[in-house]
């Protein structure tokens, strides 16, 4: 049997919704809807407070229970970036291809939209997708020399002051070598896929998924030298919490996984051998995207055909 993780923001009713719709079209066509244990529970008591013809989840595996990790063919996540972010951590030993259908404000990472979900579920089924391949981050943290915390980072690792009165004093390292210390509210390591995310928030640069390169973006930095960095990809970067600092700091990778920083705590941070994969359903190109999901002005250009946007 093929089996699809069907991963939701449970917070949303239109989400648990289009969820279980999803899970009814799944099971029609001969495919496992899978779920969480704690993603199942909150859509069974959805689904008791409403009267629907997808309320009813009989026949929705549970992951880890009736199905392994490994089993899974895709993940169908329903909501926003977030959404996407918590099911990339789901499916992360595993390396599931996430399908994301938008139900939330931009959904950079998202394929499809509400109105889509339909023609989606059809796609699933007939397996007419590609998977594309997106860099991921190892992030480690050290104190005194020792490793204290390891995780993963699909957008960035943000190392950020803990206090908001306190500057937080930092050193960075490019590759074994010193580059600049300063006081700053931070420091943000990215992804190419990160690059639309917090990074893009902080003054750091878009880069197009295909290229491969690991950006770095201090966040409002007291020094003549802070300007976004984009170094290689095998790179390795370090953000060190210098002892004179008078903050601690305190990690973020995707705004999900965290660590406290101590004065002469040490981030090290580099391209992870393990990518993340991202299903799409067609070739698209990168610059459609930004316009769609940014709403960019294009009105007067015309194409090399002579098609002009309206």
């Amino acid at each position: 049997m093929r089996n699809v993780l069907v991963v939701t923001h449970t917070g949303r009713a239109d989400a648990l919704s289009a969820a279980q719709e999803v899970c009814g079209a799944l099971i029609a066509a001969g495919v496992n809807p899978v779920m969480t244990r704690i993603e199942l529970e909150d859509h069974n008591r959805f689904a008791n407070e409403q009267v629907s013809p997808h309320a009813s989840l009989e026949g929705v595996k549970v992951l880890g229970e009736d199905v392994e990790p490994a089993a899974l063919e895709l993940a169908m996540v329903l909501g926003g970036d977030g959404t996407i972010l918590k099911a990339a951590e789901i499916v992360r030993e595993a390396q599931t291809p996430l399908l994301g259908i938008n139900l939330g404000h931009v959904g950079f990472l998202a394929e499809s939209e509400r109105d889509g979900l339909t023609d989606a579920v059809r796609r699933v089924v007939e397996k007419d997708y590609v998977v594309k391949e997106r860099l991921a981050l190892d992030v480690t943290v050290f104190v005194e020399g020792k490793e204290a915390f390891k995780t993963w980072a699909l957008n960035e690792a943000a190392i950020e002051k803990s206090a908001r009165e306190r500057m937080l004093e930092v050193v960075l390292e490019i590759d074994q070598r010193p580059l600049s210390s300063f006081g700053c509210d931070g420091v943000v390591v990215a992804t190419p896929t990160g690059s639309t995310a917090y990074s893009f928030s902080a003054g750091g640069p878009v880069v197009w998924p295909s290229v491969e390169a690991l950006l770095v973006v201090p966040i409002s930095a007291h020094a003549l030298f802070a300007r976004p960095l984009v170094v290689s990809p095998k790179s390795l970067i370090a953000v060190e919490v210098m002892e004179r600092s008078a903050g601690s700091g305190v990690l973020w990778c995707d705004g999900r996984r965290t660590w406290e920083l101590a004065p002469g705590a040490r981030v090290e941070v580099k391209r992870s051998p393990a990518p993340v994969r991202i299903a799409r359903f067609r070739q698209g190109v990168f610059t459609d995207r930004l316009v769609r999901k940014f709403s960019l002005p294009v009105i007067g250009w015309r194409g090399h055909e002579g098609g002009e946007t309206k």
